[in-house]
């Protein structure tokens, strides 16, 4: 089944719709009590939730991914409502679905709780490829609106999303994932998915969203930083914020990011 597909049809499954509710509730109640630690004030703050929306896809599948995206907006409420909640609800509709989607065509045999240093590379790299996504997709919309550069912005998210899924993630999967499995409770068991993807397909798709958000992510810093001016570029979109500039040229690797989880 391919991955928009899923995010669709998980709708149409009452309980995954309620899993969707609780995993967006879980994300809310621990990201809103830490809006009062910013790491940087006006900018983000210190996020030990963003370890949810990792277990709660390798546990739930898209209704994490929903889950995530609405306990995130839920959660920015409460820290200030702005027009770059827009880019936040689709950047975490992307953190939470892609460890789970990612894991399906590099995991092979291994288990994300298996304890072995192959898996916990795949774990690491799945969940930087996440991270890295939804940075993409915050701090490019953010310097669109030219609310904040994204140098500051986006390097904040990964270094975030990545203290999270690599120290706090592991535990609680190993805590809740046995049991969800015993449960049945897992994506696989609630809505047994139809043919997947040629694997050929999938390592396509995987490359395009390795190959473009690692584009976006450096365009984004050299031309936010101010240490990248495009020649092709008018000299009017090359004066801060860049926000012509990073909409020019970080779209489209941004797009092609988009285009390989189409195809995951």
């Amino acid at each position: 089944m391919s991955a928009m597909k899923e995010l669709r049809t998980m709708w149409q499954d009452t309980r995954m719709v309620v899993l969707c509710a609780i995993s967006a509730a879980l994300y809310a109640a621990v990201l809103i009590p830490f809006k009062v630690v910013p790491l940087i004030p006006g900018v983000t703050e210190l996020r030990p939730a963003n370890a949810i929306p990792v277990v709660c896809s390798f546990l739930f599948g898209p209704a994490a991914a929903w889950g995530s995206a609405i306990g995130n907006l839920v959660g920015d409420f409460f820290g200030g409502a702005g027009p770059g909640d827009f880019f936040g609800f689709f950047a975490n509709l992307a953190y939470g679905f892609l460890p789970y989607k990612i894991w399906q065509t590099i995991g092979g045999a291994h288990s994300p709780l298996e304890r072995s240093a192959a898996a916990f590379a795949k774990y690491l790299f799945t969940c930087l490829l996440a991270s890295v996504l939804c940075a993409d997709i915050v701090g490019w919309g953010d310097n669109l609106l030219g609310l904040r550069p994204f140098a500051v912005l986006g390097n904040l998210i990964v270094l975030n999303n990545m203290l999270a899924a690599s120290v706090l993630a592991p535990f609680l999967l190993a805590a809740v994932y046995p049991r969800a499995r015993a449960g049945r409770l897992l994506y696989d068991d609630l809505m047994p998915q139809g043919p997947r993807p040629p694997r050929g397909a999938r390592w396509c798709g995987l490359a395009l969203l390795i190959a473009g958000e690692l584009g976006a992510w450096a365009a984004g810093n050299l031309i936010s930083a101010g240490y990248w001016a495009p020649a092709f570029l008018p000299r009017a979109m090359l004066r801060a914020p860049y926000s012509g500039a990073v909409g020019v040229v970080v779209t489209p690797p941004l797009a092609l990011a988009v285009l390989g989880v189409c195809l995951l």
